[in-house]
């Protein structure tokens, strides 16, 4: 199957950012991609760099305007397409969302990120709470959506550091790990530590893919985005360097830091299957001696 992540800058234009991702969107379907991602909150700027409630503004609900479009455009070119939105639950209730649009339009699901962060410039706890099951269903939050190209087990960025949303969308029968981001670089950071936290995101995914035996897709968006005032920070450079990775990790594609692009791999949906015969981790797991693994620390 071909398959597209978009890396995208943003700007502080909905309109012309969602212009600017169907555009990449229509290239990719063009080259023949039949699943396609972008990356996550591709509405707008990456608006948790700072505490505002104004910013609540820029969420709303699923469906809603931003999902219906993400629809019109999959029903168009036959692809299934995965966004990332800002959703309004209720008021007072928000979540950092993941749609999944079938080719015909329609929602195939939704999947909530698990995992939010509170760092300096990343200060997601002040607007999305966490995800707790999966979208009209009273599954857990990692649960794959069933799609015509396969079930997708979409986790979204802070996600991608945890073996265990993985293991368990993997557990839950996904045939493809998906991980919309919005990762970079403080523009202070010592170049040497830069290459570290860079090197590190790169691994734990591939590993993620290699644990499993699951292809990995990771759209990250690229650009630098200031702070919305001054006293908030230096800022994000978002590093790019989206990819796709197979079953043992190897790369099928990866996007450089700095350009906006349109990352297309063939994945052989088949090959999980070799792999997983040849090291089957799942048969050798020893689910007899994981309790604590559902502790917060073993004291």
């Amino acid at each position: 199957m071909r398959v597209a992540v978009i890396q995208q800058a943003n700007t502080d234009d909905i309109q012309a950012n969602l212009a600017h991702s169907e555009a990449l969107v229509r290239e990719a379907a063009a080259a023949g991609a039949e699943l396609v991602m972008l990356q996550e909150l591709h509405c707008s700027l990456y608006f948790c760099q700072t505490e505002a409630t104004d910013q609540f503004d820029l969420a709303e609900t699923i469906p809603g305007p931003s999902s219906e479009r993400l629809g019109k455009l999959a029903r168009e070119l036959n692809i299934v397409l995965v966004g990332s939105l800002f959703e309004k639950r209720a008021t007072g209730l928000y979540h950092n969302t993941a749609v999944v649009l079938e080719r015909d339009g329609s929602l195939a699901g939704i999947y909530r990120k698990m995992h939010i962060p509170d760092d300096p410039g990343f200060y997601e706890k002040f607007y999305f709470t966490p995800g707790d099951a999966t979208f009209n269903s009273g599954a857990s939050g990692f649960t794959p959506i069933d799609t015509s190209v396969g079930r997708l087990g979409i986790l979204v960025c802070w996600d991608q550091w945890y073996p265990e949303a993985a293991r368990l969308m993997a557990l839950a029968g996904a045939e493809l790990l998906l991980y919309p981001t919005a990762i970079g670089w403080a523009p202070t950071d010592p170049d040497d530590e830069k290459s570290r936290q860079l090197d590190a995101w790169i691994t734990i995914q591939r590993a993620h893919a290699v644990a499993n035996g699951l292809p990995v897709l990771v759209a990250n968006r690229t650009g630098f985005e200031a702070a919305p005032q001054a006293n908030d920070g230096d800022g994000i450079q978002f590093w790019g360097n989206s990819f796709i990775a197979g079953p043992q990790g190897e790369f099928l594609a990866q996007a450089d830091a700095d350009t906006q692009q349109v990352l297309i791999a063939d994945v052989d949906m088949q090959r999980s299957e070799a792999v997983r015969r040849m090291w089957p981790y799942l048969r050798d797991r020893r689910i007899d001696a994981y309790g604590d693994i559902t502790r917060r620390y073993r004291d």
